[in-house]
């Protein structure tokens, strides 16, 4: 066996490496800095790393800071709504005291008579900003004669033709509205004013049952006769309950057992009459 000697070890050069090429034989010196080894290739690293830390460092900031602002932009811009401050919305007092409440009960609370009885009881409050006859003062003119009441002091009703002293035919017209609310036509008229001549006709053809030719409170504009169909069913009904809220009534004389005949189609202003001292 032959005796083996190692071979000497490559001595490495402080700033290069060697490398072998073919069949040369030949060394070649390589820069330490494409080796990567030496002083300078280590602060090259060193100063990589640091940048590649303040790159992560500043992603995280934009997406912490940048992206929460821009998704309430975006949210804002895809709501379609405005964004209020707390400053402009009202206190739960102002929100409860603002808006008016309504002087009628909600209508499916009220009975369609009792819906007509407040509304009626309204009209009667507008009375003074607003006239059902817009020609009539609605005075009530006491005093003249009974059958000669002055044309001046009369008023035409919505009939056309039947007149009552002012202040009645006012009443009797704001009565006569509500009624159209109620049945869709308008009250009908039997009589009303009644001068001494036509009392006195109406006496030659009803005997007892007309009053005395100047005695009779037609003759003071103050009553009126209503047609047979308002006197039964639910029209008359209808009167009983509402007529009082516009000052007129049957008056007692006029009811079954009164002192007077039975005439159920016999209406007065009851307050006029009364302080009037007209019987």
């Amino acid at each position: 066996m032959g005796s083996h000697r190692a071979a000497p070890a490559t001595r490495t050069l402080p700033r290069a490496a060697r490398v072998h090429h073919g069949a040369t034989g030949r060394d070649h010196a390589v820069p330490a800095a494409v080796s990567g080894g030496g002083a300078s290739g280590r602060r090259r690293r060193g100063a990589t790393r640091a940048f590649g830390r303040v790159g992560v460092l500043g992603a995280l900031v934009a997406v912490t800071v940048v992206v929460p602002v821009t998704q309430g932009a975006l949210a804002d811009a895809g709501s379609g709504y405005a964004t209020v401050s707390d400053a402009a919305l009202p206190s739960t007092v102002q929100a409860l005291t603002s808006t008016p409440a309504t002087q009628l009960p909600p209508a499916s609370l009220v009975t369609a008579d009792a819906a007509l009885s407040l509304r009626s009881a309204a009209a009667v409050s507008r009375s003074a900003d607003r006239s059902p006859l817009p020609n009539c003062d609605g005075q009530p003119h006491p005093g003249g004669q009974n059958g000669a009441i002055p044309d001046a002091w009369l008023c035409t009703l919505f009939d056309g033709h039947t007149r009552l002293r002012a202040d009645a035919a006012v009443a009797l017209a704001q009565m006569n509205e509500a009624f159209v609310q109620r049945f869709g036509a308008d009250l009908c008229l039997a009589s009303g004013y009644r001068s001494l001549a036509e009392q006195r006709a109406v006496k030659a053809t009803r005997g007892s049952l007309a009053a005395d030719p100047g005695r009779s409170n037609h003759g003071w504009g103050l009553a009126v006769d209503f047609c047979s169909e308002e006197t039964s069913g639910a029209r008359w009904t209808w009167l009983q309950k509402n007529a009082a809220i516009y000052g007129f009534g049957n008056p007692a004389w006029a009811q079954p057992g009164g002192s007077g005949p039975y005439e159920r189609w016999h209406w007065e202003l009851t307050k006029a009459v009364a302080e009037s001292g007209f019987n």
